[in-house]
């Protein structure tokens, strides 16, 4: 893992917001994958953040994309937000504005992706 990859994980309400920080590699994709997969499976939907990533490494990105889709059969409604969602999503339409991505307004800084 990325000796400065963070990861900050929050409930509110329904939702699971995930806050990425740091340089985003393999091991930091295992490391993220690991969280989705003991996450409880009643969240309405799990949002990522990704405005506070400084370098998103292709093979991190490559290996978070493969290992993803061994979870689609969980049934996990997840999304991506902030400046960088585009870079990790697997997919377009799993990117969401701010105003979509309903973070606390003193959280909310992420522009849409």
């Amino acid at each position: 893992m990325a000796s400065n990859f963070r990861i900050m994980a929050y409930r509110k309400s329904e939702d699971l917001y995930i806050k990425l920080s740091g340089d985003f590699d393999g091991s930091s994709a295992f490391e993220l994958l690991n969280l989705l997969k003991k996450s409880p499976k009643n969240f309405r939907k799990i949002i990522i953040h990704t405005s506070n990533l400084n370098d998103i490494h292709p093979f991190g990105v490559q290996t978070f994309h493969r290992i993803l889709s061994d979870l689609r059969g969980e049934q996990i409604r997840l999304f991506f937000a902030g400046e960088k969602a585009n870079q990790i999503s697997p997919k377009k339409d799993m990117c969401l504005s701010t105003s979509e991505s309903n973070m606390p307004q003193n959280q909310q800084s992420d522009p849409p992706c």
